[in-house]
């Protein structure tokens, strides 16, 4: 049995680490890319390691995908941390009791606490539209959908945020607490050795080949038993229906002679400059050096050729994906996987477990 595996992000090598050393199958893996991982990609630099691609914090619920992850590096116990620039201050992100005493006056910041824990349970999380139905509440729903959210909106998406679908806007939620973990999920980490190491660790055995620098059209014409294409659905048919919209990044990673350049790994600025955060890369793994490095994050516009960050999710977006979804399952034994492949945003640990359950159900099929 032969498999084609095109992408070597975390679902392409996921699902090849599963054919070979569960059925023993061969598989080749193939990306246009020159190192594996996807955007999940690090480096050692300085001593220390730099996600290439951004920032990127492993969390999940699923035990099944930690106990698989683990299998193949040890994690470091990392909970993420994010504030954000706001009229002079640093804020916890998403916004919640503290941020609160960090913004307002400390009367005001009293009765706006008095007034949430009078309606809402204690470390319960609402969105800011619901907050905007309780008078009470409203102008603290404006300062934030203002100060946190509508500006960042218009740099990173470059539209109005009601051009895009709810579930953006649900990524902001206000946190009645104080924790100030970015995520709340039971295994958090940052892999000990790195991202790229423990995807080496996955794809090592010989029944896996890799190929980089290698794009899927110089090979379209070869014959293979499956294919797993985690490139875009839409270049896949060359576009016959049309582009399906994406937002790129542009990373400015610099070096500092200094121990430190912000107080947490990563700051976002929604409402000051052209980039949308800041990420220190050495707070990840607490890299002891005497220098820093930092990673400016500007948004930009996809265009053929650049990488492809986010999809941009509204219904005309989303039907236009349906179209090219009617068409592949017209064929036999290909399969569209990841971000690219399925239009959708997906954490890690939500890639890591759609390609098991894909895998399962390729097992059923034997």
């Amino acid at each position: 049995m032969r498999n084609l595996v095109v992408g070597a992000g975390i679902s392409g090598l996921v699902l090849a680490e599963r054919l070979a050393n569960q059925l023993n199958e061969e598989v080749l893996i193939i990306d246009r890319r020159d190192h594996i991982g996807g955007n999940l990609y690090d480096y050692e630099s300085e001593g220390i390691l730099v996600h290439k691609y951004g920032a990127h914090i492993f969390h999940t619920n699923s035990y099944r995908v930690w106990e698989y992850l683990n299998s193949f590096s040890r994690f470091y116990p990392y909970m993420h941390e994010v504030k954000a620039f706001i009229n002079g201050h640093f804020a916890p992100i998403p916004f919640n009791l503290n941020s609160l005493a960090i913004l307002f006056p400390k009367s005001l910041y009293k009765k706006l606490e008095r007034q949430l824990l009078k309606l809402y349970p204690y470390e319960s999380k609402v969105s800011i539209l619901e907050l905007s139905k309780v008078r009470e509440l409203k102008f603290l729903s404006d300062f934030i959908y203002q100060n946190v959210f509508y500006h960042y909106t218009l740099k990173q998406w470059q539209c109005q945020p009601e051009e895009l679908d709810a579930s953006v806007m649900s990524r902001v939620p206000v946190c009645i607490g104080k924790d100030n973990r970015y995520f709340k999920d039971i295994f958090q980490g940052i892999p000990i050795d790195g991202y790229t190491k423990m995807c080496e660790k996955m794809i090592d055995n010989p029944l896996i080949k890799l190929l980089l620098n290698q794009d899927f059209k110089n090979m379209s014409d070869i014959g293979y038993d499956r294919v797993f294409y985690s490139g875009g659905i839409d270049e896949y048919f060359d576009y016959c229906y049309g582009e399906l919209p994406y937002r790129s990044l542009e990373f400015d990673i610099r070096k500092f002679a200094k121990e430190y350049f912000q107080t947490n790994s990563v700051v976002n600025y929604p409402n000051n400059y052209d980039f949308t955060r800041i990420i220190e890369y050495k707070y990840f793994l607490d890299q002891k050096n005497p220098q820093t490095i930092v990673g400016f994050e500007y948004p930009r516009n996809y265009q053929r050729g650049m990488e492809r960050f986010y999809p941009v999710p509204n219904d005309k977006n989303r039907k236009l994906y349906e179209r090219y979804l009617k068409k592949a399952k017209q064929l036999k034994d290909v399969y569209f996987v990841g971000r690219l492949g399925e239009y959708q945003y997906y954490d890690i640990d939500q890639a890591v477990l759609k390609a098991l359950d894909l895998f399962e159900v390729i097992l059923k099929r034997k």
